[in-house]
């Protein structure tokens, strides 16, 4: 029997099912995705230690602009035959020494990263040729994702941070 109660309650039914399917469509569409880490970091204040030795590092605050977490995993330049991360610590014996660091340079989303000397660094080694101040070097920074940011940084005069380094790589070279 057709009454105007089993109608509305037809239409009830019949609404919340509908309802409910478009809830089911809304939960299984696919998460947006996060930008490229290249694409969401940047760098301020980027410099990089004057020097006509062997080896001098890069400097400066990255940001993360984005909603994840990333993670540099490598670095290069033509200016130098090796580029390592680095970080300093304190040695069994109490003083500051560097080492490459394990995993690499983690940056939170929407947070920063200062590089600075007697700090985190970008070491680099070898170098192709003295580095003058008001010269100019570029960097590239290699993500977890693959993606990469490539900055230019000035050659600036500088001369703290003397840490030693740790391990059997670069025993008894000062920075």
């Amino acid at each position: 029997m057709n009454t105007p109660t089993n109608n509305l309650f037809r239409l009830t039914a019949l609404v919340a099912v509908s309802l409910l399917a478009l809830t089911g469509c809304a939960a299984t569409e696919a998460p947006a995705e996060s930008a490229p880490a290249g694409e969401t970091v940047t760098i301020e204040d980027a410099w990089v230690k004057a020097t006509d030795e062997d080896m001098s590092a890069a400097f400066g605050t990255l940001t993360n602009s984005g909603t994840d977490a990333v993670t540099i995993v490598s670095a290069e330049t033509e200016a130098a035959g090796m580029v390592e991360l680095h970080e300093t610590v304190e040695n069994e014996a109490g003083e500051m020494v560097m080492r490459e660091i394990e995993g690499g340079f983690s940056i939170p989303a929407g947070g920063s990263l200062k590089l600075e000397p007697g700090a985190n660094h970008i070491m680099l080694m070898g170098l192709a040729g003295a580095l003058t101040a008001g010269d100019e070097v570029s960097v590239t920074l290699t993500f977890a994702d693959d993606s990469t940011y490539e900055f230019s940084a000035p050659v600036k005069d500088y001369s703290g941070a003397n840490e030693n380094y740790e391990g059997d790589d670069h025993e008894g070279m000062d920075h």
